[in-house]
């Protein structure tokens, strides 16, 4: 899943306010922290480039991320709004109050909870997606060794293929060569053109590629399968708001809901049943 390399550039200059039915307007269940009660939003950092999670529509932010991060929100009794934010810099944006929280597709790790708090809400894996057909019939990350591969960076994916590739060194066999990309869509597009042999990314929207591309197929089984989170920053009282909203999104049945109507049922992980 994607992860961040902390920096100190913020990008946040696109902001959208979305909405997911359900739950009627100003329909309070949970009571939200007096700065989020006073502001009447919940404002997210997303890096919008991540389909089916974050992506845009026109000019509208759509995705499984948006809807639970609007559904969350609606539980307060405030609206959401998503700022667009480079994702190797969207842990920056949060801890400097560019926004309330980070929703987007983030994974949450040791090392980034010295830093921030984390709401988890799936687990997702990872996958490798391939021209159609399998054209250099890869079966398992150990068989991208000597391969071009594409990855968002600033992500824990690139880190597993780093490490895989350290790996594999150490076994005798050749590296892999990584090809970095600041949007996981120009990843994907990289092997689309035939600049890498493979594309690395989360499953769901390796899943989503594969449905809207017929050129390319995923071609392995969901790889470590981690959390994701929404993450906030530390001994903000949004944490408990957000995490009585996210049970409350399983207990109703909006979680698997919002799974399914993204096409990520295979995909991902569900919490709790």
């Amino acid at each position: 899943m994607r992860t961040f390399v902390l920096a100190t550039a913020v990008e946040g200059v696109v902001a959208v306010v979305a909405a997911v039915s359900g739950f009627a307007a100003g329909d309070s269940r949970i009571q939200p922290p007096p700065n989020i009660a006073a502001a009447g939003k919940i404002v997210y950092c997303s890096d919008i480039t991540y389909p089916p999670e974050e992506y845009y529509k026109g000019s509208k932010a759509i995705g499984s991320d948006i809807d639970i991060g609007t559904a969350i929100a609606k539980l307060m009794g405030v609206s959401a709004q998503f700022k667009n934010t480079t994702f190797d810099s969207i842990i920056a944006a949060l801890l400097s109050k560019k926004c309330d929280a980070i929703i987007s597709g983030m994974n949450d790790t040791p090392a980034r909870r010295k830093s921030v708090d984390f709401v988890d809400y799936l687990k997702v894996g990872q996958a490798v997606t391939v021209k159609k057909g399998n054209p250099e019939h890869f079966t398992t990350l150990a068989s991208l060794s000597g391969k071009r591969v594409s990855v968002e960076s600033g992500t824990t994916n690139r880190d597993f293929l780093a490490a895989t590739s350290k790996k594999l060194v150490k076994q005798g066999k050749s590296a892999i060569t990584i090809v970095t990309f600041p949007k996981d869509t120009d990843a994907f597009a990289a092997l689309v053109a035939g600049r890498v042999d493979a594309y690395f990314a989360d499953a769901p929207p390796a899943a989503y590629y594969a449905k809207q591309n017929p050129a390319v197929e995923v071609c392995c089984h969901p790889i470590n399968p981690i959390p994701i989170g929404i993450a906030i920053r530390k001994n903000d009282p949004l944490r408990a708001a957000a995490q009585k909203g996210v049970n409350m999104l399983y207990a109703n049945g909006t979680m698997k809901r919002i799974v399914g109507k993204w096409g990520m049922t295979n995909a991902v992980v569900l919490l709790k049943k």
